[in-house]
């Protein structure tokens, strides 16, 4: 997997000695409120890291690193190939929110997607009360879709989700 490069990120292949500094943002339930996992423990963690460094056919993680600090992740999955289909999603640590770092990591991975893994329509939702989520996907030239009811299955509860994508250029 090809390194991507920013204004201000590297969005790089994880390695295994990025076990902490995953884990300092995928262990905070306040960061992963709206996600259908965590907060993790740091067996989550390491699991997600070691699959993350030798991922499937059809995913690419990306660490999102800031000045060489891990910061985040971005994950783009070809869920179609026969259809050129897929879907991402990112999680940045609580510190690094506010600073127009997920919409650079988003954007280079939305073109990597087009340019790179030849998809033709990437799909992202987010949870309807996440507003700094749509924020990113409207800035990235997604087009929502839909609201999702009942989308997913959160620590107990039923959540909506509401539906972005865009189309190959």
């Amino acid at each position: 997997m090809n390194e991507l490069r920013t204004a201000r990120l590297c969005l790089r292949p994880f390695r295994f000695e990025d076990v902490s500094a995953v884990h300092a943002y995928a262990g905070d339930s306040e960061v992963v409120r709206y996600m259908d996992w965590g907060p993790n423990s740091h067996a989550d963690t390491e699991t997600f890291v070691s699959l993350a460094v030798n991922p499937p056919d059809g995913v690419h993680p990306f660490a999102v690193e800031r000045s060489g600090a891990l910061i985040g992740a971005v994950e783009l999955r070809v869920t179609a190939a026969a259809h050129r289909r897929g879907e991402f999603g990112y999680v940045l640590a609580k510190s690094a929110w506010g600073q127009g770092y997920a919409t650079e990591a988003a954007a280079a991975v939305l073109t990597y997607a087009f340019e790179q893994a030849g998809l033709h329509r990437v799909a992202a939702t987010c949870d309807p009360a996440n507003v700094g989520s749509r924020r990113v996907l409207e800035k990235i030239g997604m087009k929502y879709e839909g609201h999702l009811h009942d989308y997913l299955h959160i620590r107990g509860e039923m959540h909506d989700r509401l539906l972005f994508a865009a189309l190959h250029p």
